[in-house]
């Protein structure tokens, strides 16, 4: 029996509504902010067993502080919680709106949660919980509004030791077109990578011949072995010209994608959409008696694979992602699959032979 551990994942959305209305009216344009210094980033180290060999933490003059506060148990809240609070000051005016992307442990019961006060001790904005509770390592993102905000609270169940980091930067606004017949994906902006969220349609789609269809829109945790995969089922009326398998996937090692079988045949690895080298969420990973680094991406990339049409069959189908081997666990979510067919519009050569 295949394991199918399904998760909710969960993005508050008070911070979805919130960035939207920020993103419209209280953004500066790229030539506004061209007329005075672009304020830096922030990396923030937030782990408590730092190695020998880093370096004494800088951060950009609009962090001011930076304060790890064990809270104690109440009757209210009898688990203890610990509470990294960050201290910060708008560059300019025009500044007010905060991408912070939060590195951490993902466990079911010490998911973490983002707090923004203002001088009074009021709150100006509070997250929901992050994360799915997958027990992996992840990332998430929000966008703060600071108008009037000058603290931001981490606040973790526990001794705060599955939160390893924090990346800050300052929003800006450009005007942003979009095709009237294709899907609109709303999407917060990554500082790395540009591949948008994918979406899981709830029904099936058809556009010029080709079907997209949702296989599960869950988040499914996997392993490196069979019976560890994330199982489907699907059934098609005629065999295909083409298919093509998408999906997000949680810490994956980049160097070795999940397998995709189909029908009991091994099709091969899927693909990775890889962000730039510079993103915080790859995490080197040295195995006993080895000297070679092996890198796993904390959060959701983009995976696809080309199916083979001859591998389908009209009727019912079956398809199993499992992990890359050696790799341990990820999770998968998003699940779908295109189907390509003749259509009457569609380009087609067909090359004579020698």
């Amino acid at each position: 029996m295949l394991l199918r551990a399904v998760f909710a994942i969960l993005f508050a959305a008070i911070c979805r509504v919130d960035a939207q209305e920020a993103l419209t009216d209280a953004l500066p344009a790229p030539a506004d902010a061209t007329q005075q210094p672009i304020p830096e980033s922030a990396w923030l180290d937030l782990r408590q067993n730092a190695p020998q060999n880093s370096k004494i933490q800088n951060a950009p003059v609009w962090v001011e502080a930076l304060t790890l506060l064990p809270t104690e148990t109440t009757e209210v809240a009898p688990m203890s919680k610990s509470v990294f609070r960050i201290r910060v000051r708008q560059p300019s005016p025009d500044y007010q709106v905060l991408f912070f992307r939060l590195f951490f442990d993902d466990k079911a019961d010490q998911q973490p949660e983002l707090i923004a006060w203002d001088e009074s001790g009021t709150h100006v904005l509070r997250s929901g919980t992050l994360g799915a509770g997958m027990n992996l390592p992840s990332s998430d993102s929000v966008l703060i509004p600071m108008t009037g905000a000058s603290s931001i609270d981490i606040e973790v169940p526990g001794d705060g030791k599955t939160v390893r980091g924090a990346y800050l930067d300052w929003m800006t606004s450009s005007e942003v077109v979009h095709p009237v017949n294709t899907e609109h994906r709303d999407m917060i902006p990554e500082p790395f990578s540009s591949v948008p969220t994918l979406h899981a349609p709830p029904d099936d789609v058809e556009n010029f011949g080709t079907v997209t269809a949702t296989l599960a829109a869950e988040a499914i945790r996997i392993g490196a072995q069979t019976q560890e995969g994330a199982a489907f089922q699907f059934s098609i009326e005629a065999q295909p010209l083409t298919a093509l398998l998408s999906f997000e996937i949680a810490d994956p090692r980049i160097d070795a994608p999940p397998e995709i079988y189909l029908n009991g045949q091994d099709i091969g690895p899927a693909s990775l959409t890889l962000p730039d080298l510079g993103d915080p969420a790859y995490r080197g990973e040295v195995q006993p008696l080895s000297t070679q680094m092996h890198f796993n991406y904390t959060g959701w990339l983009r995976a696809q694979k080309i199916v083979p049409a001859a591998s389908l069959k009209a009727g019912t189908n079956d398809l199993v992602v499992v992990n890359g081997a050696d790799t341990g666990a990820s999770a998968v979510r998003a699940t779908q699959i295109q189907l390509k067919y003749i259509w009457d519009k569609s380009d087609y050569l067909l090359r004579a032979g020698h």
